[in-house]
């Protein structure tokens, strides 16, 4: 299925999303177009993703919906004003959805990285915008950046992340400092049902 230019495509709920995912072979998850386009031609329901919104106050929260050999798929709950750190994906593909609310999605070059010191040298290259009509593929060339719910758009957001592969820990940049270090991930629910993990 393909939507042509000017085709309002209709939103799908997320076990359908999951099950059409299911069908794309392994090669589609190599670069970044191909699942980019299947994001655009499926966009989801928003009521469909209730049973994995769970808020917390402090920090958003990341909720397994589904994971594969390919890719994990996650959707993470933003409470207004609340960002993620500047981070990688370990070298692996990332797409994000917005189906709830819009984000700021700030891209950063690294000039210089050294884990093993805790040092390194970024800098803010482009800033996007992600809503529903918007979903993005992170760039595999510059692959660092963060995302934030701003305080003025004054709503909830939810957003859909589709990584390929699977990874647990990933690297963390501090811009002020310009200092980096590696961080262990965890989910706050698997399958709609809480963890624990804060």
């Amino acid at each position: 299925m393909s939507a042509t230019a000017g085709q309002r495509v209709q939103p799908i709920a997320i076990q359908d999303f999951v099950a059409e995912l299911h069908k794309l072979p392994a090669a589609a998850f190599g670069n970044t177009a191909p699942v980019l386009a299947f994001a655009r031609e499926h966009p989801v329901l928003p009521a469909s993703l209730e049973p994995y919104f769970f808020w917390d106050s402090q920090h958003y929260t990341r909720n397994l919906i589904d994971k594969t050999e390919l890719y994990e798929l996650i959707a993470i709950c933003w409470e207004i004003g609340q960002a993620s750190s500047v981070h990688n994906h370990r070298e692996q593909n990332c797409w994000m959805i917005a189906p709830i609310g819009r984000l700021l999605v700030q891209n950063y070059r690294v000039l210089s990285q050294d884990l093993k010191a805790g040092k390194c040298s970024i800098q803010k290259t482009d800033q996007v915008e992600m809503d529903a009509s918007n979903p993005m593929a992170v760039n595999p060339l510059e692959p660092v950046h963060s995302v934030c719910n701003p305080r003025e758009f004054q709503q909830r957001a939810v957003t859909l992340h589709i990584y390929s592969r699977p990874f647990d820990t990933c690297d963390v940049y501090s811009e002020e400092q310009q200092t980096c270090g590696t961080i262990r991930l965890h989910y706050n629910s698997v399958g709609g049902v809480l963890t624990g993990a804060h």
